[in-house]
């Protein structure tokens, strides 16, 4: 570290490493938007939408949800979230031994360490057991970082997804599936 930073106070030197992840991560996804998903033309259903409201886990099993919720954190400036969970599920499923070090390397520097890029919100306990766990590596030694992350996006990032503009505009915008129409029709 370069002599004017170490002077300044430790506070001042946590907000510059904040704003220096969320200028990167703008400057990086500047244009990421819903409309930039790459899921093809079809858009979700009502159905599909109003299933997202069911469970987090149903949102994050489609498609268009997952790219919703992707939008969504990144609106919020939390997208390292979603992307440290995701990083850890493929982590989980590397079958080569020789790939796990290199891959859990580079989990740790971009979402755990002290100068990580994009460091997740989560309690030194956390950090020091998972740092621990680097030390004799397994596909699980993430599983207690990536339960505390999957648990904030659960009881926070979701809910707020639910009642945000977003959420509530392609509930507005999406139209009844063909099955569901016909079933209307039937009614009437």
């Amino acid at each position: 570290m370069c002599k004017g930073l170490a002077s300044l106070p430790t506070c001042c030197l946590e907000r510059a490493k904040e704003l220096k992840a969320r200028l990167g991560s703008i400057l990086q996804k500047a244009n990421w938007n819903l409309s930039s998903c790459k899921i093809g033309q079809n858009k979700p259903t009502l159905e599909e939408c109003l299933r997202w409201k069911q469970s987090f886990e149903k949102l994050l099993s489609s498609k268009y949800g997952l790219c919703a919720f992707s939008a969504f954190l990144v609106s919020e400036f939390s997208e390292e979230n979603i992307a440290f969970y995701f990083a850890c599920e493929d982590y989980r499923s590397t079958k080569s031994t020789g790939k796990l070090s290199a891959k859990a390397q580079k989990i740790y520097d971009e979402f755990i360490g002290s100068d990580a890029p994009r460091e997740i919100n989560i309690d030194h306990e956390t950090r020091d057991i998972t740092r621990a766990n680097m030390l004799e590596l397994s596909s699980s030694c993430f599983d207690l970082a990536q339960h505390k992350i999957y648990m904030l996006m659960a009881k926070d990032c979701y809910p707020r997804f639910l009642r945000s503009p977003a959420y509530r505009d392609l509930v507005c915008q999406a139209k009844p599936s063909a099955k569901a129409t016909k079933q209307q029709e039937k009614k009437a």
